[in-house]
């Protein structure tokens, strides 16, 4: 996934070198054949760093161009998650392509949103729904025997290649993919999360990927049909949960959707668990809204609190993404998103307030109304159980 990158102390290597120079190259060309050759040089270069576990190489030249030249940072950036997300494959004499693909939910909920191993049955409800509904006729599927988390998805580059190869392989065997759940990091709890199915498909070169790629089919379809289909499937999985599915894709591009729409996502969740946990109306509470910088503008902090006085209850944290920075309108759709689940007191601080944390359990401090970062601190109740503890 895309991140912003600021500039590295590292000493630059030929490796990195390279990509520099055919990244550039592919930036400033000026004709779709002159595309075609640079494209074929860096896709050439990347598949050889990824397969010899060369991350460091990739993260080094992303580091350098970031700063001295954007656009050729993104043409990069596109093509280590292409190569990173897909792979071409020679079975029983045909040629096939292979796409790492991921199947996102939002989900929140007052105590633990599961992250957990598939039952068999269900691995294969889903992979007929998703083949019915998601991908094209031709598609051969497999998913990851497991519920996966954040903290959870692959950790670099490399290790997607290498997950979108061990998938694939599932794929053209017509098996799941066993993942070792003990060998998972540990996830950290928030009121408000993603959940992600991982799966690949492989399909004969040349065929449509998806099923919006059909002449009959669209992507509003193909997501109705989904939800439809497939929610009774994951319900079980989410127990205690709010949800709601998003429209599965290249794995790129649906976690990056994902991050996108969980923002929004998160403003309904606090809402509502404000109200359901303390009978406080959206109509009676106050957002107080401030912009957090490290070397740049990082992320908007929200503190939600009553309006009648000036604690803060709860909090969400709204990074920004991509190309996103402090002259992008986010503001504004933090406000909307605000005000689309009723709340009416919305208060934007013009501080610049830097990125704090509590020192004693790490969550992150939220604005109030008198312009100071705070601990968000739920009121005393009898029986509040675990989910004092969200942030």
């Amino acid at each position: 996934m895309k991140r912003t990158r600021f500039g590295s102390r590292d000493r630059l290597s030929r490796d990195a070198a390279e990509l520099q120079r055919l990244a550039t190259g592919l930036s400033e060309s000026g004709g779709k054949l002159e595309d075609a050759y640079w494209e074929s040089q860096l896709a050439e270069t990347v598949d050889g760093l990824l397969k010899n576990g060369a991350e460091d190489d990739i993260n080094i030249a992303l580091d350098r161009l970031f700063e001295a030249n954007p656009r050729a940072h993104d043409e990069l950036a596109d093509m280590v998650e292409s190569r990173a997300e897909t792979h071409q494959v020679e079975f029983q004499g045909q040629a096939f392509d292979v796409l790492l693909f991921a199947a996102p939910v939002l989900a929140w909920s007052r105590f633990s949103i599961p992250a957990s191993s598939l039952p068999k049955s269900t691995l294969q409800t889903l992979t007929v729904q998703l083949g019915a509904h998601v991908f094209g006729a031709d598609a051969r599927l497999a998913l990851a025997d497991y519920l996966f988390s954040p903290d959870q998805l692959p950790r670099s580059f490399c290790d997607t290649w290498q997950l979108t190869r061990e998938l694939g392989e599932a794929a053209l065997a017509g098996r799941a993919l066993t993942v070792d759940s003990s060998q998972m990091p540990e996830t950290n709890r928030f009121l408000s999360d993603v959940r992600y199915l991982i799966g690949a498909m492989a399909l004969p070169r040349g065929q449509a990927l998806f099923r919006w790629n059909e002449k009959d089919g669209s992507k509003e379809n193909s997501l109705k049909e989904w939800l439809k289909q497939g929610s009774p499937n994951l319900e079980p999985l989410l127990t205690g949960c709010a949800w709601e599915p998003l429209l599965p894709d290249a794995y790129h591009a649906a976690c990056r959707n994902a991050d996108r729409l969980s923002r929004g996502y998160s403003v309904k969740a606090s809402i509502a668990f404000l109200q359901t946990t303390l009978g406080l109306m959206p109509a009676d509470i106050r957002a107080v809204v401030g912009p957090c910088y490290d070397r740049r503008m990082e992320e908007y902090r929200v503190g939600l609190g009553p309006k009648n006085a000036d604690n803060i209850y709860h909090g969400i944290v709204w990074p920004l993404l991509g190309a996103e920075d402090e002259n992008a309108d986010v503001a504004g759709e933090i406000e909307a998103a605000l005000r689309e689940t009723g709340v009416k007191d919305v208060i934007f601080l013009d501080h610049r307030f830097p990125m704090e944390f509590c020192d004693d359990c790490g969550a992150p401090m939220f604005p109030n109304v008198e312009g100071e970062l705070v601990h968000a601190e739920m009121p005393e109740q009898p029986n509040a159980g675990s989910s004092q503890a969200l942030h």
